[in-house]
């Protein structure tokens, strides 16, 4: 099979598309279930709360099944995507291209997060106490976010691996991700001959994972169901005044993002950032129900491919941009450090703010894209940053403040996240000349276009 999903140009069949105008009838997509999910989540979250609160197994058996397969989805495609390349140069002129927007995401979004907190002040004239149920799963965030934050700690514990297998055991993308570099790299050093024989057989292998993959899918409005049940039971409809302005400032923070931000940088690689999130809907409405990135790598990869992107592009930038290219993470951690500093009175300085920022470029790196990763990396770069304001005790009380709310401030940064490494995958792919445009964009106009695509990765050519 060729390393783009361009070889294909499956279309769907003219009776199909005339049953329900285009890509046929509505309720054989994926979204419409998953909205039905939703739906019915949300009611059964108001309705009956304490049936509602048993329903979180559901997604957690969801992200389970995910989980299974994440790691071997990434290993697989990275080593198919660069050995087939059989060129190293190309492969790393592919990764500083994607490391270098990732940096420059990262410092926008941070920088964006401070911004609205400067302006907006969410936490100014905050007067609500934690809760002891608040506090101590506080501290409980806290002694998981105790590490060094530093470049070795970085190094030795979340990038390189301490074994072969403990990466997919305990399910550590970035750590995934470099063994399948250095496999791709051995394999590229190999002749032709047996280079193409393992790559043939990767790729094989590749083909039944995301035959898993559709399988699974078939679940995901359960996970969906359970998820937002549970939420809506735990929160309620409207126990979260006291900390709505936070909240919306979020929301509309990574709305500003996705759309002012991302919107531009889309316009400048010339396709609409709303057609995009059209084209990714099914992925966003699992997100929603999930609160979790996590939930969507193996089927972004797959769909990014099948919209025109080539193998190699999307096996590199989406787990890579899933450890350091966390645009909604950025955004949180920035907004929420200044909400803890104005809940308690505090302010500091322009100096000092800049200082956070940076310190965060490194630490929003080690946030995974799975619920709750960024309150533990919140907490751990305040811990780092420390000074007079975020003692131990203040972060503690800090994060114990937003710790009720953090599951549907997950769902926006998990959104967010998804959104920007799509476009990130699609613009580098343009700029390393690896997008097939007349098949991106038809299928950004025919979204359905896609679906048969999907299939047909699934399949062995």
């Amino acid at each position: 099979m060729s390393d783009q999903a361009t070889t294909d140009t499956p279309t769907t069949p003219p009776e199909e598309k005339n049953r329900n105008g285009r890509g046929g009838r509505y309720y054989s997509k994926l979204w419409f279930w998953i909205l039905i999910a939703i739906v019915a989540g949300i009611l059964l979250g108001l309705l009956a709360p304490g049936v509602a609160r048993n329903t979180k197994w559901l997604a957690d058996t969801f992200l389970q099944l995910i989980k299974v397969i994440t790691g071997p989805v990434i290993f697989c495609t990275v080593v198919v995507g660069i050995a087939s390349l059989g060129n190293l140069a190309r492969a790393g002129g592919l990764a500083l291209k994607a490391l270098g927007y990732f940096v420059i995401a990262t410092v926008v979004s941070l920088a964006l997060g401070l911004l609205a907190a400067n302006v907006v002040q969410p936490g100014a004239g905050f007067s609500a106490a934690p809760s002891a149920a608040d506090l101590k799963q506080a501290q409980s965030q806290l002694s998981t976010g105790t590490r060094d934050s530093g470049l070795v700690d970085f190094i030795t514990k979340d990038l390189l691996p301490s074994s072969f297998v403990q990466p997919f055991v305990t399910n550590q993308v970035l750590q995934v991700l470099v063994l399948a570099i250095l496999t791709a790299c051995a394999v590229s050093m190999l002749a032709p001959g047996p280079r193409e024989r393992v790559v043939s057989t990767v790729d094989a292998l590749s083909k039944i994972i995301f035959g898993i993959i559709k399988i699974i899918m078939w679940v995901a409005p359960l996970g969906a169901f359970g998820g937002m049940a549970y939420t809506v039971a735990i929160f309620g409809g409207g126990a979260l005044g006291s900390l709505a302005k936070l909240m919306l400032t979020f929301w509309l923070t990574c709305a500003i993002f996705v759309f002012g931000v991302l919107g531009a940088v889309a316009a400048w690689s010339r396709f609409s950032i709303f057609k995009f999130i059209r084209l990714i809907k099914d992925e966003l409405l699992i997100i929603v129900g999930t609160s979790s990135s996590e939930t969507v790598l193996p089927r972004l990869l797959a769909k990014l491919e099948a919209a025109g992107a080539s193998r190699q592009t999307v096996g590199v930038v989406i787990p890579t941009g899933y450890s350091f290219n966390l645009d909604g993470t950025c955004i949180y951690l920035t907004l929420g450090a200044l909400f803890i500093l104005q809940a308690g009175g505090e302010q500091i300085g322009i100096a000092a703010q800049i200082g956070l920022l940076l310190l965060m470029v490194l630490t929003s790196k080690g946030a995974a894209g799975i619920t709750g990763a960024g309150l533990v990396t919140l907490a751990a770069s305040l811990q780092a940053f420390g000074g007079e304001f975020f003692t131990p005790e203040a972060v503690a009380v800090g994060i114990a403040l937003i710790v009720g709310i953090d599951r549907v401030m997950s769902e926006g940064r998990a959104l967010t996240n998804c959104i920007g490494n799509g476009v990130a995958t699609m613009v580098i792919a343009r700029l390393q000349g690896e997008r097939d445009e007349e098949r991106f964009q038809a299928v950004l106009d025919d979204p359905s276009l896609v679906d048969e695509a999907m299939s047909r990765l699934a399949r062995v050519s």
